[in-house]
């Protein structure tokens, strides 16, 4: 005869161990999309990694550089060229500008995303200062150096071959709380050695 104290105290874990495993699965769904939309280019995720820039074969793209803030923060951020043409394959380096325009010292969060999404994964982001948190004092400007490079297989593949140019895009958040809720975090790129917890 089966003792039911047992069965109810193996339903109890089994029960437990569901709401623990959904409750680790909510906490990971952030980072396993990045993840997913790192490996893919899905999204406008452009392909983060330490590859190093082929070389170039002669042909160039147009990438624009857009630079938004979002609202709660007294700040002023524009890219400091609008438009460049680079070579596809080779190393190249642009930057931002943002002056804290308060009277205390705030910190703001940048993501990022490019336009058109299909071109995402061949656009590859080396260096820049997305995911990190940024301190300016009151009145403080501060730069904000990126690098990056455009993979040439994006003339190459027929989906993107007709892409022409490029647009990389940053909004600064107050904290990547406010990012989360708006939705953006989700659908934002990872950063190399980034060291976020969602």
């Amino acid at each position: 005869m089966r003792n039911p104290g047992a069965a109810n105290r193996i339903t109890g874990i089994a029960v437990v161990a569901i709401i623990a495993g959904m409750v680790g699965l909510s906490f990971a769904a952030i980072p396993l999309y990045r993840a997913f939309c790192a490996a893919t280019g899905y999204g406008g995720t452009p392909k983060i990694g330490v590859a190093t820039a082929p070389g170039g074969d002669g042909r160039t793209i147009r990438v624009r550089f857009n630079a938004d803030v979002n609202p709660g923060l007294p700040w002023t951020f524009a890219p400091d060229i609008v438009e460049v043409t680079v070579p596809l394959g080779e190393d190249n380096l642009a930057s931002y500008h943002a002056h804290n325009k308060s009277s205390r010292p705030v910190t703001g969060v940048a993501l990022y995303n490019i336009t058109p999404e299909r071109a995402a994964k061949y656009f590859h982001k080396t260096a820049c200062f997305c995911f990190n948190e940024q301190t300016l004092e009151p009145g403080q400007d501060m730069s904000f150096p990126l690098s990056f490079w455009v993979d040439p297989e994006i003339a190459r593949d027929p989906n993107t071959a007709n892409v022409g140019s490029i647009t990389l895009s940053y909004v600064f958040y107050t904290a990547l709380d406010d990012a989360a809720k708006s939705g953006a975090l989700a659908k934002a790129g990872p950063h190399v050695g980034a060291k976020i917890t969602n």
